[in-house]
């Protein structure tokens, strides 16, 4: 392949971090019939699921696998927003009396809610003051990255996956969809300076590649850390109340991590080998980066204090992990740290660290005030404590009990690894229909039950449908980073669904393998 030049001042690229999510016309009339349909399918299958006799079941049993059916068709074809149709699951719990408001409500202060909300506001405030963009650029400037296209294209998807780690699929998506935009147009430029034909970005392969990567790594790297992700600590919650098995935060990292390493080479390698770049090198390229990272100036004292804030919090999330290895979960400072400083509470202390430092004391301005703190993702909070809810009424009044021994009669699988295989690619295509965290709170419970009907340890079930739940990269609507790219015009709707097809199956059989792997090792099968 050929080489070509990046000049670093281009004039001809606009601020495409002003890109919004759009689909086609095509994809806005599958989404009205999505919702239309919805909308009447879910009582009309609630109905039908309560007249029907189901001996096996109590009757309290009985009507909550009504409402969750309504509920979970309600997810799926979104008539009404998804936290919405959380809550009304609550809601009916309470209205047909299988339990009381006190009870089904509960779970919406669970702590777990704390740990996800002390996130997001770490995760806001680094996104007002830059922070992550300044990660971002200083990365891409590497000298190891270079001008190889390739280089570029596997950097890219790092910092993706990386930033993932710690905020949204969707912020860290967001956040890169400028930055990729920028190369690709440039690229597309200066091609057409040297060739003299004209040349439309929107058609080169490696503009595809870098949209998809973007969406795709920054899906995949939020199964690194338990609070990469809503399906993780969904997960980890019901492993913990329905297994009695708490995984604290290193312990999930010492497999997440290496599983993730071996899905982000299998991403690097379909991304690289189905959108194989025009060039391979774009002299320039870093240039461009530098460029963009000056503009960002020296660190600011937010800067500064979200990173100090953020360290704080990491610490606190890692220091159980560090006891545990150095003196058993059975010390007693171990079980006196975890204690007093569980991984919610840690967060709000980090959370809270942004309220006290000040950028301006004079002007008694913080890290991050109230107004910003309350632009948060609230919703996902209130999806959490209804999945949470759902969850706990179908183990206490044994609905997922009969639900797993009847899946486990239907599908003949009686081995712990069998169970997981099913487990990872039912939530990989529940996620492909809605979101990756109703898919948790849909799947989770029901393959705990499977696995403890099945008398296998429910554990390895429990995380492949957790990481599964994140595994949805077919279309436009399966995940927000998914729309992001689509509306960049640079991703056919059929070079999306090939990748994605491709990076389900194949990194449904890597999620199992790694899993078979590495769990035994970090004492968890």
């Amino acid at each position: 392949m050929s080489e070509i030049t990046l000049e670093p001042q281009r004039k001809t690229i606009k601020d495409f971090s002003a890109a919004k999510e759009k689909l086609s016309p095509e994809e806005e009339r599958f989404e009205r019939w999505r919702n239309t349909i919805g909308l009447g399918l879910g009582p009309l299958v609630a109905l039908m699921v309560y007249l029907m006799p189901m001996p096996s079941l109590s009757p309290e049993a009985h009507v909550l696998a009504a409402i969750i059916s309504w509920v979970g068709i309600w997810w799926i074809t979104e008539p009404i927003p998804i936290p919405m149709s959380a809550l009304l699951g609550a809601v009916l719990c309470v209205v047909f009396g299988i339990a009381d408001a006190k009870k089904v409500f509960a779970p919406f202060a669970d702590p777990i809610i704390y740990l996800f909300f002390g996130s997001f506001l770490l995760a806001e405030s680094m996104g007002i003051h830059g922070l992550d963009k300044r990660f971002a650029y200083s990365i891409m400037s590497m000298k190891s990255v270079g001008n190889s296209t390739g280089r570029i294209l596997l950097a890219f998807g790092l910092i993706c996956g990386f930033l993932s780690m710690w905020i949204s699929n969707t912020a860290a998506t967001a956040m890169m969809f400028p930055i990729a935009l920028g190369i690709v147009y440039a690229m597309a430029d200066i091609t057409q300076q040297k060739t003299g034909r004209s040349i439309d970005p929107t058609r080169l392969r490696f503009g595809t590649g870098m949209m998809l990567m973007a969406a795709y790594a920054a899906s995949a790297g939020g199964i690194g850390t338990p609070v990469g992700t809503p399906p993780n600590l969904i997960g980890i919650a019901m492993i913990e109340k329905f297994c009695n098995v708490k995984i604290p935060f290193f312990q999930w990292m010492s497999f997440a991590i290496p599983l993730l390493l071996l899905l982000f080479t299998l991403l690097f390698l379909l991304m690289y080998f189905l959108h194989k770049p025009e060039v391979s090198h774009i002299e320039g390229s870093q240039q461009y980066v530098k460029q963009e990272r000056a503009q960002l100036g020296g660190w600011t004292r937010g800067q500064k204090n979200a990173m100090a804030a953020f360290l704080v919090t990491v610490a606190l999330w890692l220091i159980p992990g560090a006891l545990a290895v150095l003196y058993g979960t059975d010390a007693s400072v171990y079980k006196t740290y975890s204690k007093f400083m569980p991984e919610g509470v840690a967060a709000l202390v980090g959370a809270s660290l942004l309220f006290l430092l000040p950028v301006s004391w004079k002007e008694r301005e913080f890290t991050i005030s109230w107004g910003q703190a309350v632009k948060i993702d609230w919703g996902t909070l209130l999806l959490f404590g209804g999945g949470i809810t759902l969850g706990n009424l179908m183990f206490e009044l044994k609905l997922a009990e009969v639900i797993g021994k009847n899946l486990l009669a239907l599908s003949g699988a009686t081995s712990v690894w069998g169970i997981t295989f099913g487990a990872i690619f039912i939530a990989i295509l529940v996620s492909e229909t809605s979101s990756n965290t109703a898919s948790a709170n849909m799947v989770v419970p029901v393959m705990i039950s499977l696995a403890q009907a099945a008398g296998v340890n429910p554990i390895p079930p429990a995380i492949g449908a957790t990481i599964g739940a994140s595994w949805g990269f077919m279309l436009p609507v399966s995940t927000p980073p998914n729309a992001i790219v689509y509306g960049s015009g640079m991703v056919p709707i059929t070079k999306m669904i090939r990748a994605g097809i491709f990076f389900d199956i194949l990194g449904g059989m890597v999620i199992w393998l790694g899993l078979r792997l590495l769990l035994p090792l970090v004492g968890l099968a």
